[in-house]
């Protein structure tokens, strides 16, 4: 095989900069140039996919109106259960690889899942639930979109009710039109649509999901690797089984069909496509950016040290592992951000190692840009983080 080459931290940094849209010369046009450059954005809060978005394009004043574009119009992105069955944004061309890659597998457990529940409750059985899904999906289809308590006016069982866990610490009544539509959604059956109220807003319509054919699981697990490895790349075996949710063996295959090149990282053994192993020059200048939270640059490895402090994450993570608002300097994380009150973009450095003034321009000047196209709308993470907190607190 050879000697594997090094690629060092500032290498990976470069290579982060420039794939991820993040240096100035290096930023997108379009919402879907992003989704595309970073393969899948983070859509459990639907903010982060604005404002990951917006820190990546040339000019961000469009920012809101060309994403409701993307999502809601040309429908050139999706936002749909993806990989570790967590909600994301996709280019709607990459939606039959996701779904096969990722998705097939998890939807089968749901709705396993949510069957067992349902009997041990004494709800209806599977027959029962089968024809309440074909004629919600009939009822969606002719309205186009809908939020569940529409659907349930066409199709009325949606409102059935059943006790998960009775006797359980944790029992609770459910409603089958919201496990229901979760089961759908991982299913690719379904997809979410417009929000109810600004770009912010948590509460959803649902569509039907874009028809796309059907592959073979593991050629679509090769090549979302293949694209992931593209715009991450370099990444260690960890990462990649921490990133998409499958088997150590799922991974080694897609890694062996792809003829992806190991590399030496500081962790150990890394990846790259096939070809990619020449050095990568950094970017012409230093750069600063403002990510969301649960951004797909902070998110994107499990090994994270090359890029931030493991000292910082106490104040920067909530407690199940949800990065926050962050600042970055020329590849680092340096820091965190937050939105008072008063909608203003306040921030603090916990790294000082290189941040002059050059740094604090800079970051300002990026407060600035977020400042100006976010105008007056407020924004709260919806998984608050320590310094978060802090700053929101004033």
């Amino acid at each position: 095989m050879g000697v594997q080459r090094y690629i060092g931290a500032d290498e990976r940094r470069a290579r982060l900069a420039l794939r991820q849209r993040l240096a100035g010369r290096a930023r997108a046009g379009t919402p879907e140039e992003v989704a595309g450059a970073l393969v899948a954005l983070h859509g459990t809060d639907p903010a982060t996919v604005y404002l990951a978005v917006g820190a990546r394009l040339a000019d961000p004043a469009r920012t809101v109106e060309e994403t409701g574009r993307a999502l809601y119009e040309d429908r050139s992105l999706v936002r749909m259960h993806g990989m570790r069955h967590t909600v994301f944004v996709f280019p709607t061309a990459l939606t039959a690889v996701v779904h096969a890659s990722t998705g097939l597998a998890v939807a089968a457990r749901e709705r396993a899942a949510l069957l067992q529940q349902m009997a041990a409750a004494g709800a209806p059985d599977a027959a029962w639930l089968k024809e309440v899904e074909e004629s919600a999906l009939a009822a969606l289809a002719r309205r186009g979109q809908a939020t569940a308590a529409e659907l349930a006016q066409d199709e009325p069982r949606l409102r059935e009710q059943f006790v998960y866990a009775p006797g359980k610490s944790y029992e609770g009544t459910h409603t089958v039109s919201t496990r229901l539509l979760r089961v759908l959604g991982v299913e690719g059956k379904v997809v979410r649509g417009r929000p109810l109220g600004s770009w912010t807003s948590s509460r959803f319509r649902w569509a039907v999901a874009p028809a796309h054919s059907g592959l073979d699981t593991a050629e679509a697990q090769a090549e979302l690797l293949r694209r992931w490895l593209a715009a991450c790349g370099p990444a260690t075996e960890a990462d990649l089984k921490w990133w998409t949710g499958w088997r150590v063996t799922e991974v080694r295959r897609a890694l062996s069909a792809i003829g992806a090149e190991p590399v030496a990282l500081d962790e150990g053994t890394g990846y790259v496509t096939g070809g990619d192993t020449d050095p990568v020059a950094g970017p012409e200048e230093p750069w600063a950016a403002l990510l969301p939270g649960l951004d797909p640059t902070a998110m994107g490895w499990q090994q994270r040290d090359w890029y931030l402090a493991p000292e910082l994450r106490p104040r920067l993570f909530d407690g199940s592992g949800n990065v926050g608002p962050t600042v970055w300097w020329d590849g680092r994380v340096v820091g965190g951000w937050a939105q008072r009150p008063d909608g203003e973009i306040t921030w603090r450095i916990l790294d000082e190692e290189g941040i002059g003034r050059e740094a604090l321009a800079a970051i300002e000047s990026e407060a600035e840009r977020l400042s100006g196209w976010v105008g007056t709308t407020r924004i709260t993470p919806r998984f608050r983080t320590p310094l978060e907190k802090e700053l929101t607190a004033g």
